[in-house]
């Protein structure tokens, strides 16, 4: 379990992220076109979850349009987005932005993605949301790196999840 803070108090989560050199535990999410989709839908990309409480958010909209930029040239890795929005926001957002590099999943249909991953919000007023987190599997579905941002106002550590996958960053790729 770990302790997030949001608005200057701590929220305990779920359990623990999926450990580095585990397999990835399996997910059952809903893309932007309605549809179940699990891992092997990506079949022998490199993942990187970019998990968290709402597309709605400040830091949460500024994750996903950085890690649009980050994956731009790099069609061997599937960048999944995952929130409890409906498939509708994370379409909206996409249509909005001209996102294309990105996968938006909604758990809103299957229960368990937020146990799973150790990012279930269990008690506060984001009870039940998920904390944000990054979670990068190999293309065998290992676990090669993990991130639990301890406050909702910070960002991800975009650099640390890149290098996890041999994949370089230029600074100025962070910037929106």
């Amino acid at each position: 379990m770990h302790e997030i803070a949001y608005k200057g108090t701590s929220y305990r989560t779920y359990g623990e992220l999926p450990s580095i050199g585990s397999r990835a535990p399996d997910v059952s999410l809903v893309n932007t076109e309605l549809q179940d989709v699990t891992l092997a839908n990506f079949g022998s990309q490199r993942k990187v979850f970019n998990i968290f409480p709402s597309i709605d958010t400040l830091v949460c909209a500024k994750s996903v349009i950085v890690f649009n930029k980050l994956a731009e040239s790099h069609d061997d890795m599937a960048m999944l987005m995952v929130s409890y929005d409906l498939p509708f926001a994370h379409r909206r957002f996409h249509e909005q932005h001209s996102l294309e590099n990105v996968v938006g999943l909604s758990a809103i249909r299957h229960a368990g993605f937020g146990q799973n991953y150790g990012v279930q919000i269990m008690e506060g007023p984001l009870a039940g949301m998920f904390s944000r987190a990054i979670v990068v599997a190999d293309e065998n579905n290992t676990i090669v790196h993990n991130e639990q941002i301890p406050d909702f106002d910070n960002e991800p550590d975009y650099i640390d999840a890149c290098r996890a996958l041999g994949i370089k960053v230029d600074p100025a790729d962070l910037e929106v």
